[in-house]
């Protein structure tokens, strides 16, 4: 290939980067790979585009679903001296959501035992402080023993719609954190500190949404360590302290001791000091393992760097498992948890989960496992009494039990399964009338049969499932069969149909009935084209007995085509490797 060629190569490479929607993630280099990089070819270049094309009908109108939706996506990958950078560009007619252009960016470099962070990036943190992404510059070092990163970057970015859209979106600052871990230690005995501050830009939100929501501060920290006391018994600890302000622009709190951490996080009336810990002890012997988990988070415990936190409560835990006979495998476990840990509430809430299983293999063909999950929610008092005909007092139980039978020929294989499970969920509130209580009994069975001569499988598939409630019934009838098939030499063309049938009946309600058919069919030309189509009809009747007879089912159809091009733009092998190839 000539320097011009290469040239005009990569400027239509960056005109695709700089006009596109693009969404660009690119990750390099995998362990030890830079010592690799004088063995790699300095430029690979290859990708990949294709379409998707879906028309949809329904009898009762398009209200909800657009009848065309129409896709186009391509894929380019760049490969220099090993460093591998994928771009992706997606464009849909039918994502509403999709409004601007969507740029990011995203390389992790490796050597060694260093890891760098470029762009969006994640780095392992306590479950506790982090557990979401940033978009910035982070670096890692972990050895057999030793380990430690740090990392900079925006947590969110700003949303500042016009306020006076009445459309607008809900407004939120542009965050900001950093963050750093350090550790010591093996798999059994070690120590981590880890710690993130993050913080709300203020600057990021027009003055007309700060009054609607106020920008937040935050520095937390947390210990984690394990204690390995013997082969057989082991201890783990998690610690978080989480330092938040609900308003960085509320007033600040002035004292000698606080005023010396000021340049790391400034208290104020709005601030709270909160704590979230667990502890484990794990023993683990030659056909038994146990563990005994504590955890505690206390009530409004929040990070910045969590999407989601649960607190106020405490909870205890105890699971086990062991192998009878070399046969028979059995694990169970309980847990309770509570809420109130202040007792500040009006009421205290007590829930229970204890679940039991056990699978063994009978023969060679025969595989059995059944299992029991429970649940008790009780409601007690707190800083108020509860009032007996509103206090919760509820019981759910369910079991289930899975055999599988497996015969197995030279020209058929068979493979039957049975599932059945029974759940029951009841109030246990003296003055309950029933209204809430559900009892739901389900079976099902399955047989798949291969036919190896054909290469071909059928699957028949049966199922009912009766729920009982409050003065009422209702009962769900499924029967589906499928089947496949590879045809070609090259096994190039892969089809598959599934017909389905469902009745519903509401007991004195309702009753209806649905009938599905799915097709599906993929071939690959060539190794690099590959087309597939895909249709469906379904058909859903209403089958009470009634003198009106408007409205009385609906039809939809669906019919997809794809289209997918691989290929090779650029390839520059090393001189070494053309020489020998001439």
């Amino acid at each position: 290939m000539s320097k011009q060629t290469l040239a005009r190569t990569l400027l239509f490479m960056s005109g695709l980067v700089i006009g596109w929607p693009v969404g660009v993630s690119a990750q390099t280099l995998t362990q030890n790979s830079i010592s690799t990089i004088a063995k790699s070819d300095p430029l690979i270049i290859t990708g990949a585009i294709g379409t998707q094309n879906t028309f949809y009908h329904s009898s009762v109108g398009d209200g909800y679903r657009s009848p065309w939706a129409n896709s186009l996506y391509a894929n380019l990958n760049v490969s220099v001296y090993g460093i591998s950078m994928p771009f992706a560009f997606y464009y849909s007619n039918d994502n509403s959501s999709f409004s601007y252009p969507h740029f990011s960016f995203h390389i992790d470099p490796n050597y060694k035992n260093w890891r760098g962070h470029f762009g969006r990036s994640t780095m392992s943190m306590s479950s506790y402080i982090m557990n979401m992404s940033f978009n910035g510059i982070g670096l890692e070092y972990n050895s057999s023993k030793m380990r430690f990163g740090a990392f900079y970057g925006e947590l969110r970015n700003a949303i500042n719609d016009d306020p006076t859209d009445p459309s607008a979106r809900q407004p939120q600052y542009r965050r900001l954190g950093w963050g750093f871990k350090a550790g010591y230690g093996s798999s059994r005995s070690y120590i981590d500190l880890f710690l993130l501050r993050a913080y709300d830009q203020s600057s990021s939100v027009a003055p007309e949404w700060q009054q609607r929501i106020r920008p937040q501060d935050n520095v937390a920290i947390a210990l984690r360590g394990g204690l390995g006391l013997t082969k057989w018994l082991s201890l783990r600890g998690n610690l978080s302290f989480s330092a938040f302000s609900s308003d960085k622009q509320a007033e600040r709190i002035h004292s000698t001791e606080l005023d010396r951490w000021d340049k790391v996080f400034s208290a104020r009336y709005s601030s709270l000091m909160r704590i979230a810990t667990d502890v484990s002890a794990n023993l683990s012997l030659r056909n038994f393992n146990t563990s005994v988990i504590y955890r505690m988070v206390q009530p409004d415990y929040t990070t910045l760097g969590l999407y989601y936190t649960a607190n106020n409560f405490q909870s205890l835990g105890i699971n086990a498992s062991t192998t009878l006979f070399k046969k028979i495998a059995l694990m169970a476990s309980f847990s309770g948890q509570e809420d109130n840990i202040t007792r500040n509430q009006l009421y205290t809430t007590r829930g229970f989960v204890n679940n039991a299983s056990a699978s063994t293999q009978l023969s060679e063909n025969l595989q059995l496992s059944a299992g029991y999950n429970g649940y008790r929610q009780v409601q007690s008092d707190g800083k108020a009494a509860v009032n007996d005909t509103t206090r919760i007092n509820r019981r759910m139980n369910s079991l289930y039990v899975t055999p599988s039978y497996v015969i197995e020929g030279e020209r058929m294989s068979n493979v039957i399964s049975l599932t059945g499970s029974w759940t029951e969920n009841k109030d246990l509130n003296r003055f309950a009338t029933g209204q809430s209580d559900v009892k739901t009994l389900a079976m099902g069975l399955s047989h798949t049969l291969e036919v190896k001569p054909w290469e071909m499988s059928f699957t028949t598939a049966l199922s009912h499932q009766q729920s009982d409630g409050y003065q009422t019934r209702y009962t769900s009838d499924v029967l589906s069969l499928g089947t496949g098939r590879a045809f070609l030499k090259d096994k190039s063309l892969n089809t598959s149909a599934t017909l389905s049938l469902c009745y519903n009946d509401i007991r004195d309600q309702q009753k209806n009935l649905s009938i599905g058919a799915y097709l599906t069919a993929g071939y690959t030309l060539k190794k690099v084209h590959a087309f597939t189509m895909s249709a469906s009809f379904n058909k859903y009747s209403d089958t009470n007995i009634s003198d009106d007879r408007s409205n009385r089912g609906t039809t939809e159809i669906t019919a997809s085509l794809g289209y997918t091009y691989t290929f090779s733009l650029l390839h520059l092998a090393k001189k070494s490797k053309v020489k020998n190839e001439e």
